[in-house]
């Protein structure tokens, strides 16, 4: 049995320390060394789950190209076990641009799925029945599968999704906040409209998460509980990952058995200190229980 399964969200970021953001208007920019590593949401959730101790195995597609390798062996490092199908269209990529303070703007790749589903809905469904939480990224190939896999959850065992680039209306969100226990938005994406939303997808426990400005938990019964941003114990070097890095606290801490406000303060707290590491592969430990 793993803590923690993930389907979905494997990739490369192409990183790029930028003068400023949005980057001013120029013919060209001279900048630091740019950087190829692993990224995607399901990677960042899966890496530091695994940094604060959880078992996690990855479940997802990657291309047979340079970049699907730089993944695996970020994945072989960090001693994250996967399963992976062969993505024809090659290994999803983006172009994270990050500004002096550690704020990003990305440019995703998705390299969309063409044909059938990559997994027998059956192999799925196992993998489902062998995990302490499942996580699911809102990959294309995973749009056919998901009444199996909600249909595999075992009773007392929660499913979770990051919606994190849900504007409240493209209808390719809905089928994954539907079959979700726990839906993770950004309040920095919806502003004003992410209380609404969450007040829509009652009753599942909705967490809006505001970057520096802390996060909103809607347990689903009405209520609302701010979360207060946690401060960073090092200086910040690159936010992204930070929302999967939340993601991985929230989490660790219900699987520890935590009350949801309680695990949503530690999340914070594990989001912040992902700030200060360059890139997704942290050190065991990432933060300490409690």
């Amino acid at each position: 049995m793993v803590d923690l399964l993930v389907l979905g969200g494997l990739g490369v970021d192409v990183r790029v320390r930028v003068p400023a953001l949005p980057l001013p208007a120029a013919d060209s920019h001279t900048v630091e060394p740019i950087e190829l590593r692993i990224g995607n949401t399901g990677a960042g959730v899966a890496l530091a789950a695994r940094a604060l101790g959880l078992r996690v195995l990855v479940v997802d597609t990657l291309g047979a190209d340079p970049a699907g390798e730089l993944v695996r062996a970020a994945l072989t490092r960090a001693e994250v076990p996967a399963l992976l199908a062969e993505h024809r269209g090659g290994t999803r990529r983006s172009v994270n641009l990050v500004d002096p303070g550690g704020r990003r703007t990305s440019l995703y790749d998705p390299r969309p799925w063409q044909g059938g589903p990559p997994f027998p809905a059956t192999d799925l469904a196992a993998l489902v029945r062998d995990a302490r939480h499942v996580h699911l990224s809102i990959m294309d190939w995973t749009v056919p599968l998901l009444p199996a896999v909600r249909a595999a959850v075992p009773t007392g065992v929660a499913l979770s999704t990051d919606l994190h680039d849900w504007d409240g209306e493209n209808t390719y969100h809905q089928p994954f906040a539907e079959v979700a226990d726990l839906v993770l938005l950004s309040g920095v994406r919806l502003g004003d409209r992410a209380a609404s939303l969450a007040g829509t997808l009652a009753p599942r426990t909705v967490m809006v998460t505001r970057g520096a400005d802390g996060a909103e938990l809607y347990p689903g019964d009405g209520t609302t509980v701010p979360v207060p941003p946690a401060v960073p114990g090092k200086p910040v070097v690159d936010s992204n990952g930070a929302g999967d890095a939340f993601a991985a606290g929230l989490i660790a801490a219900r699987l520890r058995g935590e009350p949801l406000a309680r695990a949503a303060r530690y999340a914070a707290r594990v989001a912040a200190a992902a700030c200060t590491h360059d890139g997704m592969e942290y050190p065991p430990g990432l933060l300490p229980t409690g």
